[in-house]
């Protein structure tokens, strides 16, 4: 047998041997949660006096949560493949089109403001929200209905409605405590109603389902291949997206949010070595169904009946995620075509213009930051009429420091887009905000509530401990970016597990932690202000000495290498550069790191399309929004002091979504 015919009989074997593996594994956890009840179950069978609980539990409470877990997975799985197949991008799963989002902010309207609304079932309502959200995407593109103008959108309303459901969590966490749980996805079950209800759900959709996989296996060619051939591809993508939504939609209404499932296992299809579309979808399916399946086993098996507290959704990443990591050295990486901006649309403004008049937007910003304001009484005024020294020194430093930390991060976000050719970078994909939270979690749990000082110590190390494992992972890749960008992931994902299973613990704590993760530059010291403006002073003018770098690395690593750019070395300094610049910025406005994905794409979408002035025009719309955004929180609900970095994603993304719906997209396609 030739080596090639060797390697497509691996290819060919290895999905199929991850499965059976994963099949092993819930068996036997499955055996062993069953076997007591079921014994119990056939010794008594024919018992007629009096109430057997475990029974009970067994028939309308464990049978049908397994089952659940095998739909739900096998559901979620299929709609991340179609996703990662139509968008054209191994990073979008369900969770990239806000459906969770959506639902998550009507199922926290409906129960602030028109309770009523549950009676007809918190599913319907979520239900609602996830079809709103999905509406709102697909109204943003109406225009032009590529993929990567669909997950800009996605991101972008993905962003909005998890900001605003997070902010009314923070202001009524007593009433929105159960968003928790729901939030990180449970699988526990009352009866069979809901399992068959999703059962027959999901075969309906699987039927027009079966039509597309031959037409979404062209797409691989390539849209123009794909017209050739006389496929309408944005019809085609239409179906496939709103197929792939309505699965996705059905599960989380059902039992909330478990969409790390819907990423991690087309990942392990196409790591196991599942290469056509078709066959991704078979064996995502089959392993999404085995590997929720093993979680929500095991977990009840080490819960016992306390696992109703522990949130399937957050538990399966402590599975999931040792397996990517487990299987990325065997990722055959791709190159993506570059991101561009398509010469009908965009702003023609001369590049010395566009960064005068991003400078001068900031500067004006500032200025209303500092001057514009409320008074003790409430009252608006633009120049304090008395104790403008002590109002000066207080709004100075926190508009500094948040202007810094938006600079940072908007560089930081550039620079990964632009080394990895994909839009959904930015700088929480490296891990780097994941290990923050871990650290300030595993701080806050164990000290109890720490101060300012020590939270910013903490965040550094955790995210700093996340890079050097991250690093340590790409480096035998040469620091391919499509690995480090799963391997980021992977590690993000474990650690929001963990911190997703203490919040669902019930632990008071766990609001001191959300109130950390939204952001805040409330009290910020001047020397820490200054500290900050110094530090994103000197790393933004360093980014700007590798600006031949990332004109170069988007060609791919053939034509890189023939231009004289080294690969290794270029792909580590600027991963370390964007890691520096996240770490930097944490500890001001927490890990909620929104403005990295949006301050590139909203230079982007304005039409300048150089490296060099696209670094400093990015480095002032980073830093323009996070000040606009400090400023809102600082004035809107005064007295009040509104979380900085959540508010960041509720003005920026609107921002984003008018330039978007008024310009079609900026990206060719």
């Amino acid at each position: 047998m030739s080596a090639t015919e060797k390697l497509g009989d691996a290819r060919a074997h290895g999905p199929l041997t991850l499965s059976l593996a994963l099949a092993a594994l819930a068996a036997g956890s499955v055996w062993i949660l069953l076997a007591t009840p079921v014994s119990h179950a056939l010794a008594h069978g024919n018992a007629t006096n009096g109430y057997d609980v475990v029974r009970m539990v067994l028939v309308y409470a464990t049978l049908p949560r397994l089952a659940m877990a095998l739909l739900c997975g096998a559901g979620l799985a299929a709609a991340g493949a179609i996703l990662q197949q139509v968008l054209l991008n191994p990073l979008a799963s369900p969770t990239t089109l806000g459906v969770d989002a959506g639902a998550r902010l009507a199922l926290a309207l409906a129960t602030l403001f028109t309770p009523s609304l549950l009676g007809f079932g918190r599913d319907a309502v979520a239900l609602f929200g996830s079809a709103a959200s999905t509406v709102l995407v697909f109204a943003l593109v109406r225009r032009t209905f590529s993929a990567i103008s669909i997950v800009l959108a996605g991101l972008v309303v993905s962003l909005y409605c998890g900001a605003l459901s997070a902010m009314l969590i923070l202001v009524k966490d007593r009433y929105l405590a159960s968003l928790f749980i729901w939030g990180s996805g449970s699988l526990s079950q009352q009866s069979w109603e809901p399992t068959i209800a999703l059962a027959w759900r999901l075969a309906i959709i699987a039927i027009p389902l079966a039509f597309l996989v031959r037409p979404l296996t062209l797409m691989e060619l390539g849209d123009e291949s794909a017209r050739s051939l006389g496929i309408s591809v944005e019809r085609l993508r239409f179906l496939a997206i709103a197929i792939a939504v309505v699965l996705s939609a059905l599960v989380t209404s059902a039992v909330g949010v478990i969409g790390f499932i819907g990423l991690v296992a087309p990942i392990l299809a196409r790591l196991s070595g599942a290469r056509r579309f078709g066959e991704r979808l078979l064996w995502s399916s089959l392993i999404g169904a085995l590997l929720l399946l093993l979680t929500d086993a095991t977990l009840q098996n080490l819960a016992g009946f306390s696992s109703e507290f522990l949130p399937t959704g957050a538990v399966t990443a402590l599975l999931a995620s040792p397996l990517v990591l487990l299987l990325l050295p065997k990722l055959k990486t791709a190159t993506r075509p570059p991101l561009q901006i398509s010469p009908r649309v965009g702003f023609a403004m001369p590049r010395s213009l566009a960064v005068t008049v991003a400078f001068a937007a900031f500067a004006i910003l500032v200025a209303l930051a500092i001057f514009a304001g409320r008074s003790s009484t409430g009252t608006w005024q633009l120049f304090p009429s008395n104790g403008w020294a002590d109002v000066f020194a207080w709004r100075l430093p926190r508009t500094a420091a948040a202007a810094a930390a938006g600079a940072l991060l908007g560089t930081a976000g550039l620079i990964l887009q632009r080394l990895t050719n994909n839009e959904m970078a930015s700088p929480e994909v490296l891990g780097v905000s994941a290990g923050a939270i871990f650290a300030v979690a595993v701080s806050l749990f164990v000290f109890g509530n720490v101060k300012t000082v020590q939270e910013g110590i903490a965040s550094a190390i955790g995210g700093f401990a996340v890079l050097a494992l991250i690093l340590l992972l790409g480096r035998r890749s040469g620091f391919a970016p499509e690995r480090v960008l799963l391997a980021g992931i992977a590690l993000s994902a474990l650690i929001d597990a963990i911190v997703g299973v203490l919040s669902a613990a019930g632990d008071p704590r766990a609001v001191l932690l959300l109130g950390w993760m939204s952001g805040s530059t409330n009290g910020t010291a001047a020397a820490t202000a200054i500290q900050a403006g110094l530090g994103a002073a000197v790393l933004v003018a360093a980014s700007l000495l590798f600006f031949r770098w990332l004109t170069i690395l988007p060609l791919g690593g053939a034509q890189a290498r023939a231009l004289g750019v080294p690969l290794g070395h270029s792909r580590f300094m600027l991963l370390l550069l964007a890691a520096v610049m996240t770490a930097a910025a944490t500890p001001i406005i927490g890990p909620l790191t929104f403005v990295g994905l949006m301050a590139p794409h909203i230079v982007l979408v304005t039409g300048i399309r150089r490296v060099l002035p696209a670094l400093l025009c990015t480095a002032a719309a980073g830093a323009g929004v996070m000040v606009l955004a400090d400023w809102i929180a600082r004035t809107i609900a005064f007295p009040l002091q509104l979380p900085t970095g959540l508010v960041a994603a509720m003005v920026g993304a609107p921002f984003l979504m008018v330039l978007l719906s008024r310009r079609g997209t900026a990206y060719a396609t």
